[in-house]
């Protein structure tokens, strides 16, 4: 009987020793002793039954994160907000199990959630210094760590909004900045799922779409460019996504339906239907013509009817002009070199049908060529007319008189024969009107040869 109330004694003794000295630890705490106050209560929880006290834990963290406050004292405890932190959490989880709710978190209630709230001022602030001293990877610490401490609130309910924007924001910045751009795609991936706008958010949710594009996620590109086009709706980038997204797919149909259902979505976007014309025609045309598709001369008729409608639309377009130019040219090109084909075997003459066959072929390559001249010639108009070419103008002037000089200069070859067989018939009429079209065609060639050597010093 005396043994078991000596042990109950002793036990009592034990208490009052450990609530003496977390007691005191608060004493030092409110002299702002906190070099005292931090031994004290590591002493306390030094000892393995002390590890259980939810009180020893909450002043541990309100001494660590004084300490963590203290401008002449946190260097001597560089990791003390952690800490203190850490001892918090710890000291909410020793309290969730109290079984009388109200008796819950009983000293942050009481301290108005000051501890928590001066951790996050304390990590905002640290990782506010660090970011604008471009240390992007301990900002990136400090604001992940000031997001933990505000989603511990949250949840909680001691604050009542579930999302802190701006943080949130520069977290997934100084992420992104610090070359952790997983780490950044977690923090805008906060704010595009709770579908925040603000001044430049838009380029959040394409980085997002695009950042998942690049890792062949295809599920969550998708889902980050649908939630940028309801946010955003008028923002003509997640047309242009989807575009790039259908044609990294490799399946050309589903390419060219995707453009159709575009092109009608948006009737008066020319640009959507240039781009159109040109996948139709990269699509259906190869100068090796045993590399085309068997679709090819479909293909390359239907980028011929979208780019007239694409002039349609903006007629002043050169980079249309120039591509419609090219695909009549290449036309006559080629129905020029089936021309060349028929050529005498050996010491036999053509035949009255291969002469035939020939002068239609060379029929056929002049109306190519008189197809493309007119759009040639817009480009030149376009784009020679302005000062200072960017590069894609420069490249597609220069390409243009260069076409429009070989034109001309097979059309005065043309001209020539011509001239021969009126001149083997003595028809002296004949041949003078050839020599003033020569005469002609002989001038252009002059004309776009020396606007071609002089792009450089004009543009």
């Amino acid at each position: 009987m005396k043994k078991m109330v000596l042990t109950a004694l002793l036990a009592a003794v034990g208490f009052l020793s450990q609530a003496q000295k977390i007691e005191k630890a608060k004493d030092l705490l409110s002299k702002k002793k906190l070099t005292e106050a931090k031994t004290e209560i590591d002493a306390v929880l030094a000892v393995d039954k002390n590890k259980t006290s939810a009180d020893a834990w909450y002043q541990k963290a309100k001494i660590y994160g004084a300490i963590a406050g203290d401008s002449s004292l946190k260097g001597t405890v560089p990791d003390a907000r952690n800490t203190a932190f850490e001892a918090m959490k710890t000291y909410l989880d020793l309290e969730s199990k109290e079984k009388d709710a109200a008796k819950r978190n009983i000293q942050l209630t009481l301290d108005n959630n000051a501890p928590l709230i001066d951790l996050y001022t304390g990590y905002s602030k640290d990782a506010a210094s660090f970011y604008n001293a471009s240390n992007y990877n301990d900002a990136f610490v400090n604001f992940k760590n000031s997001l933990a401490i505000f989603d511990l609130m949250s949840a909680r309910n001691i604050i009542p909004i579930k999302l802190d924007t701006t943080t949130t924001l520069y977290a997934g910045i100084s992420a992104e900045k610090a070359n952790k751009p997983d780490d950044a795609a977690v923090y805008y991936g906060k704010i595009a799922e709770a579908k925040a706008k603000g001044e430049g958010f838009v380029e959040i949710y394409k980085w997002l779409a695009d950042y998942y594009r690049r890792k062949d996620d295809v599920a969550n590109a998708s889902k980050f460019s649908a939630l940028g086009r309801e946010v955003y709706p008028a923002d003509q980038f997640w047309t242009g996504f989807e575009l790039d997204m259908a044609r990294e797919k490799g399946n050309k149909d589903d390419l060219f339906k995707k453009y159709e259902q575009v092109i009608k979505e948006n009737p008066d976007n020319f640009l959507f239907l240039f781009n159109y014309g040109v996948e139709l025609y990269q699509t259906g045309y190869d100068p090796d013509a045993s590399k085309r598709p068997a679709n090819s001369k479909e293909l390359i008729n239907k980028a011929i009817e979208v780019m007239g409608k694409t002039l349609e639309k903006k007629p002043d377009y050169a980079n249309a002009n120039m591509v419609l130019g090219q695909i009549y040219y290449n036309q006559g090109v080629e129905i020029n070199n089936e021309n060349k084909n028929i050529r005498p075997q050996g010491n036999v003459k053509l035949t009255p049908d291969q002469l035939k066959k020939k002068e239609e072929l060379r029929v056929e390559t002049a109306k190519k060529f008189d197809q493309a001249l007119p759009y040639l010639v817009k480009v030149d108009e376009l784009l020679d007319a302005q000062g200072k070419l960017k590069m894609e103008d420069k490249d597609n002037l220069k390409n243009a008189l260069d076409l429009l000089i070989i034109i001309n200069e097979e059309k005065v070859n043309q001209l020539e024969q011509k001239k021969r067989q009126a001149e083997a018939k003595k028809d002296v009429a004949g041949v003078k009107a050839i020599d003033a079209d020569i005469k002609k065609m002989q001038d252009s060639v002059t004309k776009y040869t020396d606007k071609y050597n002089n792009i450089d010093r004009k543009h």
